[in-house]
């Protein structure tokens, strides 16, 4: 098989040469900044309007001197993001001639309605570019060749924030650049393995609220090259309190640091609420203190900015009462789910029960993009998985963060005066953008499944200290979830996708704030889609109308816009007929649904190779990530191109994925997991005896906790399959834990296990436990630059593949990770994974 000189495709060894020392890149870096059109009123080239730009809110004023300064001077220093210039690479006028067909996504629309920001491929790499609503003419703002991964304009229109991955690995950063191309910087993640990515901007313009990853001290509070461990508690709320360490936390090779975790081997988590510790009283930090410290392994009293959730014992195990800092109770019976997370503060009593903490940890700050004012604290998180700020209310009093490990999200809402969490609630998986507060601050939009097994629309009636009055469902379907919410910019509509079965259904209803009265949506009006997938909702009414990005499976991700009720794709977007070339058309694909062996419920997409009549087919059966994640009905050029080849797809979604509610998504916890593996084995059963698949040509792949799959499916399955390909799966749970970023590994250890408690568990769910069983031949592939699962699980696997005798080889793609990105990767591995399937089962 070929592969370039950027990837390699390596044997017994798994190994792979260094990259040159000198590498022309692939991309147009070069050219002058374009020029977007502007208005009557114009400054540095964007609509402006001045009364946009007033007093300074209240988080503003908080940055000049006011309350965010609650924190202390040694962490905050070695966190807080600064902005750093960086020379301008806006393309030219003359865009760089496109891929025959290009995809478009993550859509941001600027104030004026006029046009839109957003991510695409066109020139091989995801870089951001700018358009028209209405126009074809488009303009690249960065040319550099790091994956753009998010974007956001601004509400005054002067800026575009975005994300990028340098090298596309799993550490980003967050930029921003003028709509002409003009004054990009570096707001976060500029230094060397730091990681920051994008929250939301406040409504003035002023400041966009970015996340970011602090380094990992040593166990101990050692120093590190990565930087002096702190030495004293931070106080960024004086009144939420962590204790010391447990016994039992586990530090794996200085990266990933993981405390007494949930114990998925029971039956069910333990209730018992632990003993209560007292709190002293708070300790007042002077106004001009701007910053905020971290505790190390000495300090009993570290802790935490955001402090809500249930109680736990030291060994995970959930309580059956949650104390809210308004001296409430939620109990179990109130919420089926709640989200895992820092025992809360008791309002009366001042106590909080016992937590774990980790080394290292995520912090939201708010950031000036002129880096005028100090960053703004917002958050800090010890140990974090995941912490994003939403939205920050009009008036900047309050702000909604997201955070949590997968399947245990929480929301918050945190008053920026004094860094206090006012109301907490569990919330769904799935988009990051949970929900929005009503212009007046009185109301909180939010998609949650608290109770539920479906995500619906929650509206919560907040008070004027941001805590809780009144909590209702405003929107709900009995069989499928709210996938993504949006609000107008006047805070009066709101645009909901559903998932049904996996496709979209969009709806627009008007919302009325909790000060007009009931909290409520009115009628909802059903929106025709196009396509089969809403992947995101930037802008729902004003000029523009509203724009959706949509993905499908007939054509590649675009961005379209509704005007007066009349779908219209952008002009820059590619059309459906240049989806694929010319003479073989993308295949609808169609449901299958089967039952487990254990009476589950399955279900999947069913890909029959154009031309191919009744009978049995060689088969792949094509394993998704997450695994939370879910199969779509969205074209993808995999499955086009082993379909080319007269192979059929099916993919299948098996327990823990998303999209089937939440007892399905929790089905493969723990023990689970083996029944996950079995379900592999079901799927490949049920085409088999449907008469669409041939029993002696079938084939497993996947990709990330797929590529997992197919390697515990081959070991555990040894005769099923004739071969795999797996790409970016674990091989072992013990060397990914010790190898994988701090924070994966906090979200992972819900999911798979805790490295230590579970470590039999996860010693018998590992492939290279069985590897002895193995007797097909593998392909593995991987992403150089892959610290989500690190390239040595697809190595070693190879290896002690080829120690027994067996066909393996190792396909590694240089300047990629766990996603591969770059057109030119994604076709060699698509290519390259094509004729290993083809020659194994097709020929």
């Amino acid at each position: 098989m070929a592969a370039n000189a950027r990837n390699q495709l390596t044997g017994a060894q798994g190994t792979h040469p260094p990259p040159p020392a000198t590498e022309a890149p692939s991309y147009p870096l070069t050219g002058s900044p374009s020029h977007a059109p502007v208005g009557e009123d114009i400054v540095d080239g964007v609509p402006w309007r001045p009364d946009d730009h007033g007093a300074a809110s209240a988080v503003t004023a908080g940055r000049a001197g006011g309350h965010a300064g609650t924190a202390t001077e040694p962490m905050a220093a070695s966190m807080a993001p600064a902005p750093v210039p960086l020379p301008g690479t806006a393309g030219p006028l003359d865009t760089p001639q496109p891929l025959r067909s290009h995809g478009c996504w993550y859509p941001s629309v600027d104030p004026s309605g006029r046009y839109v920001a957003f991510i695409c491929d066109r020139g091989g790499v995801p870089q951001l570019w700018t358009g028209p609503v209405g126009g074809h003419e488009v303009h690249l703002l960065d040319s550099d060749p790091h994956p753009v991964k998010e974007v956001a304009w601004s509400p005054d229109g002067r800026w575009i924030a975005y994300t990028t991955a340098p090298g596309g690995g799993e550490h980003t950063r967050v930029l921003c650049v003028r709509p002409d191309g003009t004054g990009r910087r570096v707001l976060a993640g500029a230094e060397p393995g730091s990681s920051a990515y994008l929250g939301c901007w406040q409504h003035d313009g002023s400041a966009v609220a970015v996340t970011v990853a602090e380094p990992v001290p040593a166990p101990g509070g050692a120093e590190t090259e990565e930087g002096p461990a702190p030495a004293e508690p931070g106080l960024a709320d004086p009144h939420t309190y962590t204790t010391r360490r447990p016994a039992g936390w586990a530090s794996r090779d200085g990266r990933a640091v993981l405390l007494g975790g949930p114990h998925y081997g029971d039956a069910g988590p333990a209730a018992r609420v632990p003993e209560a510790v007292e709190v002293p009283e708070a300790v007042e930090v002077p106004e001009a203190a701007e910053e905020e410290d971290g505790g190390t392994a000495q300090d009993p009293l570290s802790e935490d900015a955001s402090r809500v959730g249930p109680p736990q014992s030291l060994d995970g195990a959930r309580a059956e009462s949650v104390y809210t800092d308004a001296g409430s109770v939620r109990t179990d019976d109130e919420f089926s789910r709640d989200a895992r997370g820092p025992g809360a503060h008791h309002g009366e009593t001042g106590k909080v029960a016992p937590e774990e903490t980790a080394g290292g940890g995520l912090a939201a700050y708010l950031v000036d993009p002129l880096g005028v004012a100090a960053p703004a604290l917002l958050a800090v998180e010890r140990g974090a998985a995941t912490l994003r700020v939403c939205d920050i209310s009009r008036d900047g009093r309050l702000a909604l963060l997201r955070r949590g490990p997968r399947g245990r999200r929480e929301a918050l809402v945190v008053r920026t005066t004094d860094l206090r969490t006012t109301f907490a609630l569990p919330v769904a998986d799935g988009d990051p953008w949970i929900g929005r507060f009503s212009p007046d601050g009185t109301t909180l939009w939010l998609r949650s499944d608290a109770a539920r097994e479906f995500a619906a629309l929650f509206a919560v009636r907040l008070d004027p200290r941001g805590e809780q009055l009144e909590l209702t469902v405003a929107a709900e379907r009995e069989d499928c979830g709210l996938e993504l919410l949006a609000l107008g910019h006047d805070g009066r509509t709101a645009a909901l996708a559903w998932n049904v079965r996996g496709a979209s259904e969009l709806e627009i209803t008007a919302v009325t704030a909790a000060s007009a009265g009931d909290a409520r949506p009115g009628p909802p009006r059903t929106v025709p889609l196009p396509h089969e997938v809403v992947t995101r909702i930037p802008q729902v009414g004003g000029r523009a109308g509203l724009v959706l990005a949509l993905s499908g499976s007939q054509r590649r991700p675009g961005v379209w816009w509704f005007s007066e009720g009349t779908a219209r794709r952008t002009e820059w977007s590619s059309r459906d007929e240049d989806t694929v070339p010319p003479g073989r058309p993308p295949v609808r694909p169609v449901p299958l649904r089967l039952t487990a062996r254990d009476g589950l419920p399955l279900s999947g997409w069913y890909y029959r190779a154009p031309g191919r009549g009744p009978g049995e087919a060689p088969c792949v059966i094509h394993l998704h990530g997450g695994p939370e994640e879910q199969e779509r009905p969205v074209f993808n050029p995999l499955y086009h191109e082993l379909m080319g080849r007269g192979v059929d797809v099916f993919a299948p979604d098996v327990r823990g994925s998303s999209g089937h509610g939440r007892s399905f998504v929790d089905a493969d916890l723990g023990t689970g997991r083996f029944a996950a593996i079995e379900d592999v084995a079901d799927c490949a059963a049920h085409v088999v005896v449907a008469g669409l698949a041939d029993p002696r040509r079938l084939a497993v792949m996947g990709r990330s906790y797929g590529g997992y799959l197919v390697m515990a499916s081959l070991v555990c399955h040894p005769d099923l399959f004739r071969t795999g390909v797996a790409a970016c799966g674990m091989s072992d749970f013990a060397t990914f834990y010790a190898g994988t970023e701090p924070w994966i590994a906090e979200s992972a250890a819900h999911k798979y296990g805790h490295p230590e408690h579970d470590r039999e568990l996860l010693h018998a769910l590992s492939p290279m436990t069985r590897v002895d069983a193995l007797r097909v031949p593998l392909l593995a592939v991987h992403g150089e630059h892959d610290t989500n699962v690190p390239l040595g699980e697809s190595e070693q696997f190879v290896r002690a593949a080829r120690e027994r005798g067996l066909e393996a080889e190792l396909l590694m793609l240089r300047d990629e990770g766990h996603d591969f990105l770059r057109a030119d990767s994604r076709k060699i591995f698509r290519r390259t994974a094509a004729d290993w399937i083809q020659r194994h089962i097709a020929e």
